[in-house]
């Protein structure tokens, strides 16, 4: 049996007739920047999010940057997040010309530990970035307690967390403005790049919506210098198809998360934490082990693709050199991403192959 790490294949052909002409009526109606099609979509995602505003931006990374930048964080800014996430994280930061600030995470379900964060604000801090990993909320009481009390604005990072909850409420209403990610792999994704930007505050969507179109008003008249990043009419309409189906797709996650975890419980593995006030949507099923290496290599003989997301923590990326942060500085973070392993996740998976990667994961 082979068993891909997520088979966008077979999401496919189960929505073929609809996602096939979902784009000819695109392409007939020749709406390929704007127009109807995106404005639906905008309005059905922010009401997923139950969010007052959307606007569709060109990826996840432009979300976030283009959310900082609307909030007035610029150079000489501090905000802190964390370095076990994607390089986009940190890159929209440093888009604006801030610059970020690492914090551990918790050990047990390797998200921001609010513990830490109060000790990294300095007098240049103006946000805290938590990232919402792996389709899990941050400890969002304690954070944006924290962010309350020394005036901070909170920015989700919800690239994989589309419709996750925290204490019954879904990322995008959690802080003061979320970002979200349409790559093709997400539980919610395009057929090539798309970001959106969700928030209860529609003055700041605005703003984010003129940055995200050259900064205009009208057609020919710029409020400010803004960027292209924008929604193409073709994702906005295979979005809006697949997301019908997200709560759907979500819990089909939610039962293989079930039975990896019944199935994996005493095999030797650390299986993946849930706090009690998260509403997981599993965007990837990250287990533990110190022999790591090797537990991949087995699998991978045995037809399972396995991920590391990630294998070397930001901290200690070439990219990062010049924040002089050494080895152990971020010593939960380090120990984590060197035993961290993902199993194949997507909603199309079946009962037999999740049997099949545990059998292969406990090595029978």
């Amino acid at each position: 049996m082979k068993i891909p790490l997520v088979d966008l294949q077979s999401q496919y052909a189960s929505i073929k007739a609809e996602v096939d002409s979902a784009i000819q009526q695109v392409i007939d109606r020749t709406a390929f920047i704007g127009g109807e099609g995106l404005e639906l979509f905008e309005a059905e995602f922010a009401a997923f999010c139950e969010a007052k505003a959307c606007v569709g931006v060109g990826n996840g990374t432009d979300a976030l940057s283009l959310a900082l930048r609307a909030l007035g964080i610029g150079a000489g800014d501090e905000v802190i997040t964390v370095a076990h996430t994607f390089i986009a994280t940190t890159e929209a930061i440093s888009m604006t010309g801030a610059q970020p600030v690492f914090v551990d995470i918790c050990e047990d379900t390797m998200l921001m530990d609010p513990g830490k964060i109060e000790a990294a604000i300095t007098p240049r801090t103006r946000a805290v970035l938590p990232v919402h990993l792996y389709g899990q909320p941050c400890d969002m009481d304690r954070i944006l307690d924290i962010a309350r009390r020394h005036h901070l604005k909170v920015v989700e990072d919800a690239a994989q967390a589309h419709g996750a909850r925290w204490k019954g409420r879904r990322t995008g209403t959690l802080g003061d403005v979320a970002c979200f990610s349409f790559y093709p792999g997400k539980n919610l994704g395009a057929y090539g790049d798309g970001g959106a930007v969700v928030s209860n505050d529609e003055t700041l969507i605005q703003k984010i919506r003129m940055l995200a179109n050259h900064g205009r008003l009208d057609k020919y008249t710029h409020e400010m210098e803004g960027v292209n990043s924008r929604l193409d009419g073709l994702q906005a309409a295979i979005l809006r198809v697949k997301l019908r189906r997200l709560d759907g797709w979500n819990a089909a996650r939610c039962r293989h998360a079930a039975r990896y975890a019944g199935a994996l419980r005493d095999v030797g593995v650390v299986l993946p934490a849930v706090n009690p006030n998260a509403e997981h949507v599993w965007h990837l099923f990250v287990i533990r082990s110190r022999e790591r290496d090797q537990l991949q290599v087995r699998l991978k003989d045995k037809g399972v693709a396995t991920g590391v997301h990630y294998p070397l923590p930001l901290h200690r990326q070439p990219a990062y050199r010049h924040l002089n942060l050494k080895p152990g500085s971020l010593p939960v973070t380090e120990r984590v991403a060197s035993e961290i392993l993902s199993l194949p996740m997507y909603p199309e998976l079946t009962e037999e192959q999740t049997a099949f990667v545990a059998r292969a994961v406990a090595g029978v």
